[in-house]
This record gives C-alpha cells, structure tokens and sequence, in this order.
C-alpha cells in the first residue's frame, strides 16, 4: 500500500507559483525584432497579429479549453472505503475488517454527452479568438488609413494656413501704412485663424491615433512610428460581397462561435435529461467477522429520484438554449443588414469621391491662372487667395472622401475576412 501511494503521488501534479510582473510589457525590449523603415498596411496586419497583447492573454484561452475537453474526458475515480475492528470483548477470536471498491456507472452514460459540449466549447473559444483577431487587424487597418489620410490632410491645412497668413501680413502693413481697413482685413483673419485650428485640432487627432496604433502593436506610446504613403485597400469584391451577404453565417467566426456555442448548450441540455436517471454506483465489496467468517460479493447503491430529479437543472438548461437560440437569429439578422448597409455606404462614397475628383482639374487650372496673373499685377491679392484657397479646399475636401472610402473598405473587409485569418483555419465548424 505504501508503494502504490508513492506510485500515486510521483504522478500527480506539482504546484509551483507563478508570479505577477510589475514591470509594464513596453518597457522590455521586445524579444521579436520591429522592422525597419516606412511600415505597409500587411506589416502592420502581420504585427498586430504577432505582438498585441489583447491577442496574446485571449490566446491562452485555448489552454483552458482544452483542459475542460481532457476533463471531460475522464470518468470519475472508483471510490474505495474499509475499516479495521479490533476485538475488544467478547467471544470472538479476531479482529474484523471490511473493504469495498465501487463506481459510477451513471458517468458511463453521460460520458458522450460530456465530449460532445466540451468539444463545442473549445471549438466556440477557437472561433472567438479568430473574430478577436479580425477585430484587432480591422482596427489597425483603420488607425493606419486615418494615419496616413490625415497625414495628406495636415500638409493641405498647412498650406491653406500659410496663404492666409501671406494675406493676414499683407494686410497688418497695409493696415500700418494706413492703405485697409480693419473691416476690409477681418475676413482673412478669421480665415487664418480657422485654418490653425483646424491644424491643431488635427494634429491633436493624429497623437491620439498614432497612440492607439503603437498600443495595438504593444509599443510604448511615444514610440516612433513610420508609415508607408499609400495605404492599400483591401482587395473586397462589392457585387460578390451583396449576392453572398445572405450566406455570411458560414464565414463570420462571431457567427460560428455563436452555433458553437449552442452546439455545446444542446449538449448540456443533453445531459441534463440524463442526468435526471439515479445515480448508480457498483462494486465489489468484502470482509471477516471476529470469529474469521469471510464473506465477498458485488455492491451497488442508487439514489431514489423521489424530490429532485434534476427538474431545476433541465429546466435552466432548456431556458438558456431558448435564449441563446434567440441572440443566434438576432446576431445573424444584424450581419447580413451590416453587410449589405456597408456595401450600398461604400458604392456611395464612391460615386461622391469621382464626382469631387472630376472637378479638381478646373480648380487647378483656375489657382495656376490665379497665381500667373497675380504675379503679372493682373489680379488683386483678394481674388488670388479666394482662388487659391478654393483649390487647396477642394483637394482636402478629396482627401476626406478618399479617407472615408478607405476607412469604409476597411470595415467591410472586417465584416467579410476580406485579407484576414481564414475560417478555414477553423475545424468542425461544417456540422
């Protein structure tokens, strides 16, 4: 007996304690080396998927899932009693003893029921990492448009603030040398102010999204961050997108991870019908009396499923398969009409972007006409700036559609998997 206790313990598990860090990830130097130079929008996916620590702790969700699938697994330990009784008086010649060794039969019969949830539940954790994932690229590919757009953007309100304050200083020496007014000079002041606003405003939008992209890529806030000039859209077929939006329940890991989850609720509703058959332990059992007769036989006891009968856990457990029944249908529902709504936005914000790009080349020629008659003295200052300004608005007016249908493609391609982690990936998913 002593060695079989030994045997038990040298396989047992071990406890050793894992502490906490006090040191903040982004203060280490990273283990994985960041790339050089300017930074495409694959780079970035590539880097999120590889550093974000949101993904990296969501990650070890799967340990723990596959766990409760080994646990699930595994019948119970057989139960084993006995007792020694030394003679204290009376007739007898010996001590007695007993010992019995039983087991639960009922956990044979909801053994299946037991694999079937678990596997769906660990399935149900690989599908919501996978949509955890699409989350974290969707949001870094948006960081990364906005970036980039607001980038165009700041060196138009740049240019269209150092117009306006050529015209503002023109005016402060014209005012000085008694030539305008400060009627005729107030316009172009608010002009001038309104532009560094809209530089200060913008450039407050800029820190905050570089701050967010860096946090996403696990970096320290500040950190530098170089990003390429042309953000590439994500290659997402708008016809095929709308003729298929019907079938997204087989593409959207959220939508997966949903039927996954009611998958593994079927399975818990499963056994808790089974669960309402007594309880049915068998074995073998034996002894000796003090006058040395033995006996030995099988043993079996049971529960009377007079009160309980497991009513409450069935009951539950058929209300919350209702319920997740529900939010499938109103999850699938909202998905579809987010596909189709985000593929008639984009198609607009398309038709908007060449309608404004059609007419930047007559703003231009009208600036460059502008700019050669106001040096040739054949155009006032006034009428030059108006034009000027009315060219740099209508190329920031382009940059903020192209902004908008950069920033559309990106979700659609969220809400697609356009360019991201395939469900492939996933198994079992079919049934």
């Amino acid at each position: 007996m002593a060695l079989s206790a030994t045997l038990l313990v040298a396989g047992c598990a071990s406890y050793r304690p894992l502490p906490l860090p006090t040191t903040p990830t982004p203060t280490v130097e990273a283990a994985a080396p960041f790339p050089d130079g300017p930074l495409t929008s694959e780079q970035i996916t590539a880097l999120v998927l590889r550093d974000d620590a949101e993904l990296i702790a969501a990650r070890r969700q799967k340990g723990v899932a596959e766990a409760q699938l080994l646990q699930a697994g595994l019948l119970p330990d057989p139960s084993f009693g006995g007792a020694i009784l030394p003679l204290t008086a009376g007739p007898g010649t010996t001590f007695a003893w007993n010992a019995n060794i039983q087991e639960d039969l009922r956990a044979l019969v909801t053994l299946k029921a037991r694999k079937q949830g678990a596997r769906a539940a660990s399935l149900q954790v690989d599908a919501q990492l996978l949509w955890q994932e699409w989350q974290a690229v969707g949001q870094a590919r948006l960081l990364y448009a906005q970036i980039v757009s607001g980038e165009r953007g700041m060196r138009l309100l740049v240019e269209t603030q150092r117009v306006f304050a050529d015209r503002t200083a023109r005016l402060d020496r014209a005012l000085a040398e008694g030539n305008a007014t400060l009627t005729t000079s107030a316009p172009d002041l608010a002009a001038l102010q309104a532009a560094r606003a809209q530089v200060d405003a913008l450039e407050r939008q800029q820190l905050v999204r570089r701050h967010q992209l860096n946090a996403l890529l696990n970096r320290e806030a500040d950190a530098p961050l170089r990003l390429a000039d042309a953000p590439a859209a994500p290659d997402v077929d708008l016809a095929a997108v709308d003729a298929s939006a019907v079938e997204i329940a087989q593409r959207r890991p959220d939508i997966i991870a949903l039927r996954l989850g009611y998958r593994a609720q079927e399975a818990r509703t499963r056994l808790s019908i089974l669960m309402q058959f007594p309880a049915f332990n068998f074995g073998v059992g034996g002894g000796s009396d003090n006058s040395n007769v033995r006996s030995v036989g099988p043993q079996f006891s049971t529960t009377l499923p007079v009160f309980d009968r497991n009513q409450g856990d069935v009951a539950a457990q058929h209300a919350t398969r209702e319920q997740l029944h529900a939010e499938y249908q109103a999850r699938l529902d909202a998905a579809y009409s987010q596909a189709r709504a985000a593929v008639a936005e984009l198609r607009q914000a398309e038709r908007q972007l060449a309608v404004v790009r059609a007419d930047l080349p007559g703003t231009r020629r009208a600036a460059a006409q502008a700019a050669s008659a106001f040096q040739a003295g054949a155009l006032d200052e006034l009428g030059y700036v108006d034009l000027i300004s009315a060219n740099l608005t209508k190329q920031q007016e382009i940059v903020a559609l192209e902004q908008t249908v950069l920033e559309q493609q990106v979700a659609l391609a969220t809400l697609t998997g356009a360019g991201l982690p395939a469900i492939d990936a996933l198994p079992d998913t079919a049934a």
